[in-house]
């Protein structure tokens, strides 16, 4: 992901790191040169709806064309990503949907990542499914925006487009600010290295950042990708997570877009980091 990021701004020079994430949410992946000055809407329908024949007959020599390969990833790109919520909502078995999987795995579309219980007092829970990780922005995005409704978009209609966007673009971006401050991570810790880097979840709790160090320090942290401040109740909310599955946490850590409330402010100290989107400028640096 990374590498990705860096090279989207090295092509199309964002001009904050804010516009870097927003457009590389949707353009990530997609090896054109974009105009940064125009509204991302704009760019949407210039570079994708407008360009339709040409994308799918792209994506379809991916996915080779199967239809339950396209009832998958659009299922999974808006949703909690988990295979087993993902093979409900695509209306496939768990034996076709895990087939599936592994074939868009070797396809190189996805990826599957699976929760970090081995770091806390949890036993490995078997029903506990994976999440599916798309390998690039723009995959996740046409499955999502433009797939799914594909036949008002291929004859110019974008109406439908625009009310599935529109009710569903806020949050699309948390998942890229997630695997963005995790790779962020990486970064920060060169010294004391990170040896396992992931997340956690089960059917209670979720952790969107779960770490190791080289030393042995465990690392827990929460992103929020929100126009408001991050007030001190994420944090309690983080380390009460943490208690529940018997996690030791020797650092927490909070991303925020924007800011953290001065109350919050207040309790930073080596054991509580807390980071902007700003600080994901060191990944392009």
């Amino acid at each position: 992901m990374q590498e990705q990021f860096k090279e989207f701004c090295k092509k199309n020079k964002p001009t904050d790191i804010i516009q870097a994430i927003e457009y590389f949410t949707i353009f990530g992946g997609l090896d054109i040169t974009l105009n940064l000055n125009k509204p991302i809407e704009q760019l949407i329908k210039e570079s994708i709806l407008n360009q339709y024949d040409e994308l799918r007959n792209e994506i379809n020599s991916y996915t080779k064309g199967y239809h339950v390969h396209h009832a998958i990833l659009s299922a999974a790109a808006i949703g909690d990503r988990r295979t087993h919520s993902t093979f409900k909502k695509a209306h496939v078995s768990s034996e076709e949907g895990i087939k599936c999987l592994e074939s868009l795995t070797d396809l190189g579309i996805v990826e599957l990542e699976t929760s970090m219980h081995y770091l806390t007092k949890q036993r490995n829970d078997d029903s506990i499914s994976k999440k599916i990780i798309f390998t690039t922005p723009f995959f996740r995005f046409w499955f999502a925006f433009v797939s799914p409704i594909y036949k008002g978009i291929k004859e110019g209609n974008y109406e439908e487009f625009d009310t599935l966007y529109e009710n569903n673009k806020n949050e699309f971006s948390d998942h890229i600010f997630e695997e963005l401050c995790l790779e962020y991570l990486v970064e920060f810790y060169k010294e004391d290295e990170l040896v396992k880097l992931g997340k956690y979840w089960d059917n209670n709790s979720s952790i969107d950042l779960l770490a190791k160090t080289k030393s042995g320090k465990i690392i827990a942290g929460s992103c929020k990708y929100t126009n408001t401040k991050i007030k001190k109740n994420e944090l309690n909310k983080l380390m009460d997570n943490c208690k529940k599955i018997g996690l030791e946490v020797d650092v927490f850590v909070l991303f925020s877009k924007v800011g953290y409330s001065n109350e919050l402010k207040a309790l930073k100290n080596d054991q509580i980091k807390l980071f902007n989107a700003k600080s994901l400028k060191l990944l392009i640096d």
